[in-house]
């Protein structure tokens, strides 16, 4: 790339990623010093686009952020938790358990059922009136380095590539955005993030980073079915007690209802679909009542980071910092981010502001490093970092728990007789051999309640162009067919919630037969919703997720 002649634009700093973080992260910089110039890059083709999350947000970091907020009139905020439910489901049956007995830091009570999506556009006028210059459709492909292996900048993705890798008529190179510093805040499993942790070695010591994919659909629902401010989170059925995650349903305003499956990405069986989870999920009969009569009008998936306080990598690095849930600030028990990511794009900011105050450029910020265990973020993370290994090591109704009553320890006493536990092996590694395991026979989609994914797909507004290099990199597709395929039985065809990747026979359908040998590896990269789960869960670590050109993938509306 560096052959070929780019505009160059200079910025103070540089913010990838027009999420929670990276917009809480540009506001904060102006509000401390209106001269900074700064500039967000946003992947997607408008601010909000390709964000997804439940979502049930603690306004902390808002409150923070945006002093008075509250009285303005035009926030997303419009629907506070009136009521807290947690279900534990069987194949037939649910019981609640009771409030009571969920640590403090459960309770939802003062938080709000919002779209996260729309947060994010309502941040982005904020930092727009403030003077920072956000430029949506431009995804930063790329890291610029000095002599001395720090990072100087970003190159936006090249436009107008031919399938081939040839330059079309339509080509335009990408721009290099130069700063002081540069604060990545590309969410789960960004592809700079991976650059970078792999670059400078940030996750040394620490334990593997752990994933889930949370799934969501949002219903228009019938008046008598719709409990505004309702918050019901469950665990159990349809997932075996070996199996993690969880699911839920948040009652928002105009009727709507979001409805949601997350599965941890260390599940062992490649024949496990998380998409046919979800949809079994929404048939229990403590939950279809919901949707009787209702209309689904939105889908997508996206992946969580889940690893806490012990997978969390170093954050700093030669000329900038990792934010938000690039570097993987999830409180997996709330499965609440967003308060954190907003934190951790202020807290970035103090420190940013303060070197570059003090004349400094493209040196390493260690005191952000230094200071986030010991801020809110920090106290947030630890008092939950043995809920998920616990979870882990000893299944659902065991795990879970134990976990509360660690949780409970943590909270009362701010100690756990189980100090900090491992994760042990990164969610790849957990996948076993087909010959371990039997095909699950999910039932077909009914198309009313449950449904396929391409309908699905449909709804998330996705598109790629065809005529462009894919964005899904096999790296040895003899690789893919030897193990992916032959040892697991082709799971991507499975943990893919978009029907991206197929295997198919020398006809081109289908292979019906997981253990078909005249199979080739089809991808269908216009599908993609860009939730990354492929670049986690592939068992060889052989599909890397590299940023499409400008603008595309989905376009989620009220996600």
């Amino acid at each position: 790339m560096s052959d070929i002649e780019r505009e160059s634009m200079e910025f103070d700093v540089v913010i990838v990623g027009a999420g929670p973080a990276g917009l809480a992260a540009a506001i904060r910089l102006k509000q401390l010093n209106p001269d900074l110039s700064v500039v967000v890059l946003e992947k997607g083709g408008e601010v909000g686009a390709h964000i997804l999350s439940g979502a049930v947000v603690d306004p902390i970091g808002i409150d923070r952020l945006l002093p008075g907020w509250r009285e303005e009139s035009d926030h997303p905020f419009k629907t506070p938790v009136t009521a807290d439910h947690f279900l534990v489901l069987g194949p037939a049956g649910s019981f609640r358990l009771p409030n009571f007995l969920m640590p403090p830091l459960m309770n939802n009570h003062g938080n709000y059922i919002v779209s996260l999506g729309n947060v994010c556009r309502w941040l982005a006028t904020k930092a727009e009136a403030l003077g920072v210059e956000i430029y949506p459709g431009f995804a930063a492909a790329s890291l610029v380095y000095n002599e001395a292996g720090a990072v100087t900048g970003v190159i936006t993705g090249d436009m107008g590539v031919e399938k081939d890798g040839t330059h079309g008529p339509a080509y335009a190179p990408g721009m290099a955005l130069m700063g002081k510093y540069v604060l990545i805040g590309e969410g789960a499993r960004g592809s700079l993030a991976k650059q970078l942790i792999a670059k400078y070695q940030l996750a040394d010591g620490r334990e593997p980073a752990k994933f889930g994919i949370g799934l969501k659909e949002l219903w228009q629902v019938k008046p008598e079915n719709h409990k505004l401010g309702l918050v019901q989170h469950s665990f159990g059925w349809p997932l075996d007690m070996k199996t993690g995650g969880g699911s839920f349903l948040y009652h928002l305003e105009d009727n709507q209802v979001a409805v949601g499956f997350v599965l941890h990405l260390n599940y062992k069986n490649p024949y496990l679909s998380p998409f046919e989870e979800f949809q079994r999920f929404k048939t229990h009969p403590a939950i279809a009542g919901t949707f009787e009569g209702a209309k689904r009008i939105g889908y997508g998936a996206r992946a969580i980071t889940e690893g806490g306080w012990q997978s969390v990598p170093k954050l700093s690095f030669p000329g900038g910092v990792l934010m938000g849930c690039s570097a993987g600030f999830v409180n997996v028990p709330r499965i609440k981010g967003s308060h954190n990511a907003v934190l951790s794009g202020m807290l970035a900011a103090e420190h940013v502001a303060e070197a570059i105050g003090a004349g400094r450029a493209n040196d390493e910020l260690a005191s952000y490093e230094e200071a986030w265990r010991g801020s809110d973020i920090g106290k947030d993370l630890k008092k939950v970092r043995n809920v998920k290994p616990l979870w882990s090591r000893f299944g659902t109704i065991v795990g879970v728990g134990i976990g509360g009553l660690d949780m409970w320890l943590n909270t009362l006493f701010g100690f756990s007789p189980f100090g900090t536990l491992k994760h042990g092996k990164a969610d790849y590694a957990a996948l076993e051999p087909a010959s371990k395991h039997s095909k699950i026979a999910y039932p077909k989609p009914d198309g009313v309640l449950t449904f396929d994914r391409l309908s699905s797909v449909f709804l998330s507004n996705t598109n790629h162009e065809e005529n462009e290099p894919t964005h899904l990199v096999v790296g040895d597709m003899a690789l893919q067919q030897r193990s992916e395929h032959d040892v697991f039985a082709g799971p991507s065809t499975r943990y893919c919630p978009a029907g991206v990747y197929e295997w198919v026979d020398k006809d081109g359908n289908a292979a019906a037969d997981p253990s078909a040998k005249d199979v080739r590896f089809v991808i269908n990269a216009q599908n993609c919703v860009h939730c990354k789960t492929c670049d986690i869960k592939d068992p060889n670590q052989n599909i890397n997720w590299v940023p499409p050109q400008g603008g595309e993938g989905p376009v989620y509306q009220g996600m």
